[in-house]
Order: C-alpha cells, then sequence, then structure tokens
C-alpha cells in the first residue's frame, strides 16, 4: 500500500447557549484552514503547529463547558487521502481573487485607489496561500498575474524606478566580491544610497562606485544594482536593498531589518514602518537638497547616519 500523508480531526461539541464561544472557534478554525467533515468534526493535514493550535482551542472548549477530542488520523488508502485532500481545494478562492483583478483597469486615472485595492488583493491572497495546503497551478496562475498588475502600476507611479521581476536570489558569499566596481544610476533614491552603504558596509568594504545618467553609460565590467538589467535589483515584492540582503544572507543580521523595512516604505509606500521612515526621510531630503549632483558626497554622509541607525537599532536597550 501506498504510504498516506495524516490528519488532524476535532470533534466538539458546545452547549447551544454559549453562542459566544461558538462563533469564536468557529472563527478560529476558518482561520486556520479548517474543513468540515460533518457537524462538529473538523480537519487540518496532520503538523505540528497544527496540533498545537486544535489542542488550545480544545482545552478552551472544555473549559467552556464542552467537549473536545483531537485525534491523529491516518487514510485507509491513498483513494481516502485524495478524498481528504480535495475537501481543501482553494481554487474558488483563486477564481474570486481573479475574478477581482479582471474589474480593475491599471489605466484608471485614481491611482491611489488602484494602489489600496492592489494592497487589499495582496493582503487576501496572503491568507489564501496561508491556508492551501496542496497547491495546485491556480496559486502560480492567481500570484503572477497580480505580480503584473502591481509592476504596472508601479512602473506607472515609478517611471524611472526598476521594474519588478519573478526570479529566484543568488545564494552568494562577499568572497566572491571584494574590491569590486559598482554602479547604479545617478541622482541617488533612497534605495539605490542604503544598498551603496549595506554594500560598503557588509560584503566590499573596498567597493568603488560609478553612478550613471543613461543606462548605456554603464561601465560594462562594474557590478549593476538598482536598474533594469542590473545582478542585484528588485525581485518580487524585495527591493534592491532586499535582495541583496537575502543573497549575501545577511537578513539573519536582525539589526538590519529595521532598515529594510524603513527603506522598503520610502521607496515603494508598502509596509508599517511609516513612524520610523519619516525621520531618516527628512534627512534624506535635506542632504538631497544641499548635496545637489554630488553623489559621492551624499553617499559618504548618508553612510555616517545609516552607521548611527544601524548602531541604535543593534542596541535597543539604550533606546529611551
Amino acid at each position: 500500500m501506498e504510504r498516506t500523508i495524516p490528519f488532524l480531526v476535532l470533534i466538539l461539541s458546545l452547549p447551544s447557549r454559549n453562542a459566544t464561544e461558538r462563533m469564536r472557534a468557529w472563527r478560529a478554525l476558518k482561520a486556520w484552514g479548517c474543513v468540515v467533515l460533518r457537524d462538529g468534526v473538523y480537519l487540518l493535514p496532520a503538523s505540528d503547529d497544527h496540533q498545537q493550535r486544535l489542542m488550545a482551542l480544545a482545552d478552551e472548549v472544555v473549559e467552556s463547558g464542552g467537549q473536545a477530542e483531537v485525534l491523529w488520523v491516518t487514510p485507509h488508502s491513498p483513494p481516502q487521502e485524495e478524498v481528504f485532500r480535495a475537501l481543501f481545494d482553494r481554487s474558488g478562492d483563486y477564481a474570486a481573487l481573479q475574478a477581482e483583478m479582471d474589474r480593475l483597469d491599471p489605466a484608471f486615472p485614481d491611482a491611489n485607489h488602484l494602489k489600496k485595492a492592489l494592497r487589499s488583493l495582496r493582503r487576501h491572497l496572503v491568507e489564501v496561500v496561508g491556508i492551501d495546503f496542496f497547491p495546485s497551478s491556480a496559486r502560480q496562475e492567481t500570484e503572477t498575474r497580480l505580480f503584473e498588475l502591481e509592476a504596472t502600476l508601479n512602473a506607472r507611479l515609478s517611471p524611472g524606478e526598476p521594474r519588478r521581476t519573478l526570479g529566484e536570489i543568488e545564494r552568494l558569499t562577499p568572497d566572491e566580491f571584494q574590491e569590486c566596481l559598482w554602479t547604479t544610476r545617478r541622482d541617488l533614491g533612497v534605495d539605490r544610497l542604503t544598498s551603496a552603504w549595506l554594500i560598503r558596509r557588509f560584503i566590499d568594504p573596498r567597493a568603488r562606485f560609478v553612478w550613471f545618467s543613461h543606462q548605456e553609460g554603464a561601465p560594462p565590467e562594474a557590478i549593476g544594482f538598482d536598474f533594469d538589467g542590473a545582478r542585484f535589483s528588485h525581485i518580487g515584492a524585495r527591493i534592491t536593498f532586499e535582495t541583496l540582503l537575502a543573497s549575501f544572507g545577511l537578513e539573519e543580521n536582525q539589526s538590519l531589518l529595521p532598515i529594510a523595512r524603513m527603506v522598503h516604505f520610502l521607496d515603494v509606500g508598502e509596509g508599517s514602518a511609516a513612524g520610523e521612515a519619516a525621520g531618516f526621510q527628512a534627512l534624506f531630503r535635506g542632504m538631497k537638497a544641499r548635496l545637489t549632483d554630488d553623489d559621492d558626497t551624499l553617499l559618504e554622509e548618508g553612510s555616517r547616519i545609516l552607521d548611527d541607525y544601524y548602531f541604535a537599532f543593534s542596541n535597543p536597550e539604550e533606546q529611551s
């Protein structure tokens, strides 16, 4: 007999008078992606996380006067496993998301309306993907289509910024990138400035930089970043700074993550770092106004400020 995967079954019964606990339990089970086998019987693929959640909910049900048991169940045959798997089919959720995308016109004059609609779709997609335990091609199709819509809007809102691309992050070591020549577009923006700082601070301490006005002027021997066709640029939801973090294994440095969230917010307007970003944005605007057409000095002075941010995030206990 072919090996089948195990599932978890929650069997619960709540007093009819306890409507509040019943609704709370139902909402939790729905959020976790449980499917209903029959009234009061719920199914999830087996995992430690799922077991802990169901056990905790079962304890709460018992404390509220109900009955609950969590069972570990293995399908008796591959056909029964396929029946269980089919219960978790999320193609309807993906179809609903794609129907919402059909109603969006990328050329709609109100770009802010489109931006809000795409953020809502992204949040909804993340929720569906989180409970899509047996993904099909519908997931990839929906993710690709939403990505293309986001890329179209970003190109419209920020015509000079690099386009997002789909692809795998390279896994590299700094040893391969020492004393190199790096290049990006002149008139540094937040992502380019912080990426250059990251390169010199954590990847290539003796890095040299060349800024170009037109992409045709980029030195062919230089390592490009933050422009279309560059070695390091926007990949998926990552901006260039985040791509560099992932490529060189720097995501484990917890002191860099708040800077990444801040830069991400300032570059594409997404995330929840508005408070932290406001201070750096003010400093950046001041430097840009004072150091017109002097990207070398902008990097030098901006690097000192970013060093200070990094040291502050490295010593949170010293913050008042």
